[in-house]
């Protein structure tokens, strides 16, 4: 499903490119995305596969009344190909390849608690050392990490965060 999805993406993305309208389709591909991830009727209608894949298509349309025109013929080429299942695998790989297209990486920065002005100048300093691309900064609380924080930039994880310290400080207890 992965593999087909990354071909519609890499399709659209090509397109878009050519018709200078990359911008708006990757902000119809997050909307797809993030609504269908935040929503599980549609999800699970969109993935059930006795439902007809034209009421697939309107129920899209009346969901996402003001997508971009490539956007819509996506959608029109996933109808004909049986395919409107995976319109929110397509819209996740599109943003990816967008990211990459245009150099920027999304980073992540787990906390306890939400990121300071302080915190988040550090986390962005740390950033420039791990990559020369443009970042998009996203802030995850979890309490379990107890302080500090781990960031996540691509595949790359830097880890300061008290809970990794505590757990390193315990092996070193064991092995002893």
């Amino acid at each position: 499903m992965s593999r087909a999805a990354i071909r519609y993406a890499k399709a659209v993305l090509s397109l878009a490119v050519d018709q200078k309208s990359a911008e708006a389709v990757n902000a119809d591909m997050a909307l797809i995305s993030k609504t269908v991830s935040e929503n599980e009727e549609l999800d699970l209608v969109l993935r059930n596969a006795i439902t007809k894949q034209s009421t697939k298509k309107d129920i899209l349309l009346k969901v996402f009344p003001k997508l971009n025109d490539l956007t819509t013929k996506l959608l029109d080429i996933l109808v004909e190909n049986n395919r409107v299942d995976i319109i929110a695998y397509v819209a996740q790989q599109y943003n990816t390849l967008y990211d990459d297209h245009t150099g920027k990486e999304k980073a992540t920065v787990t906390t306890a608690v939400p990121m300071t002005n302080d915190l988040e100048l550090k986390v962005m300093a740390k950033i420039k050392d791990l990559t020369s691309k443009a970042v998009e900064l996203e802030n995850i609380v979890d309490e379990t990490i107890i302080g500090g924080f781990i960031l996540r930039v691509g595949d790359i994880e830097y880890n300061a965060s008290i809970a990794n310290k505590l757990n390193k400080l315990k092996r070193e207890f064991t092995l002893n």
